[in-house]
């Protein structure tokens, strides 16, 4: 069932210019990549007997949607602004190397999210059951490298403005766990001021922050 949302009136909405000069830009999408400190959440997951990855995709996106920007998306031609915002992920077949595409509701608390989440993606037989929803955030975790810069294919669709997620290997520096996580986003929707927020925000709920 799709998440709801309210469509924009562009002629009072206070983004309208900014929306417009972006969203015919050739590359209206930009892309960062910020270090996070997991040390206090990598030690609540381990604790808790929890999937590291599925973790991070339910922190990622948690904290993604209380930032209204995020949530932003075209419709047919309209601006719509969505209530809740859903899970979308890459989960690799250990047998053939190839990842599923998998589609989970951000429901519950981390725990069952977790559990739903690897029992979707367990059962999925699929690796592509169809195109991804206009309502999801879509996670790539990397682990196998750690990296500082991450750029992504590009479908030629300006109207695209679903964000992107990835991270990738954790690594230890003066005794605290770091990782590096790239957010993807539309620039008609998502400033940079935006983008710091989701940063700090994710960081508070790496250190037991509650939402």
């Amino acid at each position: 069932m799709a998440n709801t949302y309210q469509v924009i009136d562009e002629k009072t909405w206070e983004r309208a210019v900014h929306c417009a000069v972006f969203r015919n830009s050739v590359e209206p999408c930009y892309c960062i990549t910020f270090e996070a400190d997991i040390t206090q959440f990598k030690r609540k997951v381990r604790e808790q007997g929890l999937s590291f990855s599925m973790a991070m995709i339910y922190a990622v996106c948690t904290c993604a949607n209380q930032i209204k920007e995020f949530r932003y998306r075209f419709l047919d031609g309209k601006i719509v602004l969505y209530d809740h915002i859903d899970a979308a992920f890459t989960y690799l077949n250990p047998d053939t190397d190839l990842f599923k595409f998998v589609n989970v509701p951000l429901r519950g608390d981390m725990k069952e999210f977790v559990e739903l989440a690897l029992k979707t993606a367990e059962e999925q037989k699929e690796y592509f059951t169809g195109p991804p929803g206009n309502d999801v955030y879509q996670c790539s975790p990397m682990p196998w490298f750690t990296y500082t810069h991450v750029s992504h294919t590009n479908s030629g669709r300006k109207d695209n403005a679903m964000p992107l997620f990835n991270w990738g290997k954790y690594f230890e520096r003066d005794g605290r766990l770091l990782i590096p996580i790239s957010v993807q986003v539309h620039h008609s929707f998502v400033d940079g001021i935006h983008v710091g927020r989701f940063v700090e925000l994710l960081q508070k709920y790496f250190n037991g922050t509650e939402l």
